[in-house]
């Protein structure tokens, strides 16, 4: 207890990590009081309905991540997945188009470019999904908007498409001047936002008639606990490569060798694939929102039951592509071959240049499929919790997107806060070794 108030002391003596800590948490707030303000136009004491609709399916798993704001009809209702799902069509633009590929070998001003494109296609986007959250709206038929229709169409697209925009500019601004990712900072807090009421109705349900009692409930916070420390070993899983460097003693003229590592991840692309398929996923649910009591959203239903066998098939499947996907894109093998050939290195039985390359992608090929797998049973263990009768809301934090997503998350905050600590000579947060969070490999 001692050594934790002292580092909780250090924390707030190091001027800039305070700053920031601070930054995070005014941020944050806002986002959280921003999910309670209710559109313009609407009875709030009306949305039973969708309400109910927030607590099921996908559109449970939205109202997720947007923190409750998609059942309460606020102005943060879509969150901050339009612009998730922005940031995977300009990056497959930068595989499939020539003039984004050069984009994005042109460093920092490539990058900018990149991320203009990003935020015009999340505004267009969003104006898309807004759209249909407002025929939704209007077919639930109950007396909810209080306002001519037309008005209310306009000004609802309007301010969701602002207020998403707002939530981008926040994460931005939190990973800028804050700590950590601030978009996956933002998905986080809603998801946690929703772990009370998700952990009191699951106890509840427990030691009512026929639920199992106090003894099933915990056997489900051990299990869960469990999980979370298999999470923490797959998210910090490495393979070292050994790699000799050529060593020169100025002294005698003498060359001598020293052996260091490329720590590669078994899953480098962090949760980023979850993310991904999650807002893939969303993609027919938010068409079918056009078209409420048509025969397209009665097919859609498949996309909106995180229990189905289909849609834990396709979304594992989806998950595995894109976390190869992710790491080839953050891992560039020909430039961590180059990098090495420059700095005198070498892989001891490898050739430098090509072979290198190749090498270090044949690694990372083998080790990233048993992290891909893994990354997608855990994603789809909602499922089978469900079908152990774990409630709906509870089921989602038993594995899944939303235990990945905060276990990644709180592991890259808390290592920008031990380098914060490190740098500046205080202990870190853990007594041994250092707290690994999803950053990727460096280059040597």
């Amino acid at each position: 207890m001692n050594r934790l108030i002292q580092t909780i002391r250090n924390i707030f003596k190091i001027e800039e990590l305070r700053n920031r800590i601070l930054t995070t948490l005014l941020f944050i707030f806002i986002y959280r009081l921003g999910s309670f303000v209710v559109l313009p136009g609407i009875d709030p004491k009306r949305l039973e309905a969708l309400a109910q609709l927030g607590n099921s399916g996908l559109f449970g798993l939205f109202n997720m991540f947007a923190g409750g704001a998609f059942s309460r009809a606020s102005i943060f209702a879509l969150g901050i997945m339009p612009y998730i799902s922005a940031s995977i069509v300009v990056q497959l633009l930068g595989m499939a188009i020539p003039y984004f590929q050069k984009l994005q070998k042109e460093g920092e001003s490539g990058r900018r470019k990149i991320n203009q494109y990003t935020r015009i296609l999340t505004v267009f986007i969003t104006m898309g999904q807004a759209s249909g959250y407002v025929v939704y709206l209007k077919s639930l038929g109950n007396g909810a908007i209080l306002i001519n229709p037309t008005l209310f169409y306009l000004s609802t697209v309007v301010v969701l498409t602002a207020g998403t925009i707002f939530v981008m500019w926040m994460g931005e601004r939190i990973t800028d001047k804050g700590l950590g990712n601030g978009i996956s900072l933002l998905i986080m807090v809603g998801i946690v936002a929703r772990l009370p009421f998700a952990l009191k109705q699951e106890f509840f349900s427990r030691i009512g008639d026929n639920g199992g009692g106090l003894v099933a409930f915990l056997i489900e916070i051990v299990s869960i606990l469990a999980i979370i420390i298999f999470v923490i070993l797959l998210v910090q899983g490495t393979r070292k490569i050994p790699v000799q460097y050529a060593k020169r003693i100025v002294g005698n003229k003498q060359y001598g060798g020293v052996r260091q590592y490329i720590p590669l991840k078994v899953n480098a692309s962090g949760v980023m694939p979850i993310i991904f398929a999650q807002a893939i996923m969303f993609i027919p649910a938010t068409i079918a929102q056009f078209f409420p009591n048509s025969n397209a959203a009665q097919g859609a239903g498949v996309f909106t039951d995180h229990t189905s066998p289909l849609y834990n098939i396709i979304f594992a499947v989806l998950i595995i592509a894109f976390t190869y996907f992710y790491t080839a894109l953050i891992v560039n093998p020909i430039q961590m071959a180059d990098d090495m050939k420059r700095n005198g290195g070498f892989i001891p039985g490898v050739k430098p240049g090509k072979k290198t390359a190749d090498y270090i992608d044949s690694i990372m090929s083998r080790i990233t499929l048993p992290g891909a797998t893994f990354l997608a049973f855990i994603a789809i263990l909602p499922a089978f919790a469900s079908a152990f009768g774990v409630t709906s809301d509870f089921s989602r934090f038993y594995g899944g997107t939303s235990l990945l997503i905060m276990v990644g998350v709180i592991l890259d905050t808390l290592q920008q806060i031990e380098s914060h600590l490190l740098m500046r000579h205080y202990d870190g947060l853990m007594k041994s070794g250092k707290i690994k969070g999803r950053t990727t490999a460096p280059s040597v």
